[in-house]
């Protein structure tokens, strides 16, 4: 079988996943996710993880990898992502890769400059920092690292910060001299041919979708997941327990939220995800198709049909 990889995406809400089991199932097809958030064992009703059953329909991969305490780079995630599309390919199954995450989406069409490895030493350099000065300290360690350019980065985020840190003092070199270096970088999937669909759907149907799924997620025990998930310790993890759902309910068992505001602040947090993935897929993505779900759903076989640009 050729070394072909199909690719559905779209903002969150938009309705991947059922769209991603119909086409599987009438393509003989198993799926590869690329949502960076379930990775995380425990992570399941905040993250709308596929439910064992739909699992249980289509082989997926990429789902459960590490406990949510625990950190999973994009470099990591690649390689194990080759290695389940191999395994796919070689069962002679097609592969479709589908999810919201796109930054972890370009890797299977580009190199990423977070596919960097960081040395163990480097990442328990970097938490020293964190843990004993903060964002200040994290900021100051970044501009001795890359002086030249430290500023092409958002300085008031540390999920921005602490990254391009470890990149910086693991290569020896600055920001801008990666990024340059990681453009003509082999990649996983060099080669493999490209098929993709975004779904689209207008920001007042997505609004009316997330507001849906926020109060199913509080209804079916988002707040008693979280709570599990702290005894667990995955508060050490930033990038899962700052993720969308969970630091709004840690906010409120904290006592900073009722549940009114919760639910609110939920919905309006993932609306503004919800907007910035719609900007990214125009800018830093092309598409063979482009499908806007209000005006109807498609047949799973009216997919990967590169004359139906809309």
């Amino acid at each position: 079988m050729s070394q072909l990889l199909h690719i559905l995406t779209g903002p969150t809400a938009v309705g991947k996943t059922r769209l991603s089991l119909e086409w599987a199932q009438e393509n003989d097809a198993e799926i590869v996710s690329c949502d960076s958030l379930l990775f995380y064992r425990g992570m399941d009703i905040g993250t709308a993880k596929p439910s064992r059953e739909e699992m249980s329909l289509i082989p997926h991969h990429c789902i459960d990898l590490v406990d949510a305490h625990q950190q999973f780079s994009i470099a990591a995630f690649l390689k194990t992502a080759k290695k389940a599309v191999d395994g796919i390919l070689g069962r002679g199954k097609n592969v479709l890769v589908t999810g919201g995450s796109g930054f972890y989406l370009k890797g299977f069409v580009a190199p990423v400059i977070d596919a960097i490895v960081v040395p163990e030493k480097i990442e328990n350099q970097v938490l020293r920092i964190q843990e004993e000065q903060g964002l200040p300290g994290l900021v100051d360690a970044l501009k001795k690292a890359a002086p030249e350019d430290f500023d092409r980065i958002d300085l008031h985020n540390s999920r921005r910060v602490i990254p391009a840190l470890k990149r910086c003092l693991a290569s020896g070199k600055g920001i801008i001299e990666l990024r340059n270096q990681v453009k003509n970088a082999p990649f996983p999937f060099s080669g493999f041919e490209v098929k993709s669909v975004l779904l689209e759907r207008s920001l007042e149907s997505l609004d009316h979708r997330v507001r849906e799924r926020t109060g199913v997620m509080l209804n079916d025990g988002l707040i008693e997941e979280v709570e599990r998930l702290i005894e667990q310790g995955f508060e050490a993890n930033m990038s899962a327990s700052l993720s969308i759902g969970y630091r709004e309910v840690i906010a409120h068992l904290r006592g900073e939220l009722n549940l009114e505001e919760l639910e609110a602040l939920i919905n309006t947090n993932t609306m503004k995800l919800v907007k910035k993935q719609k900007k990214w897929f125009r800018h830093q993505m092309e598409f063979d198709q482009i499908i806007n779900l209000d005006a109807g759903e498609p047949h799973p076989n009216d997919l990967f049909k590169r004359d139906s640009n809309a």
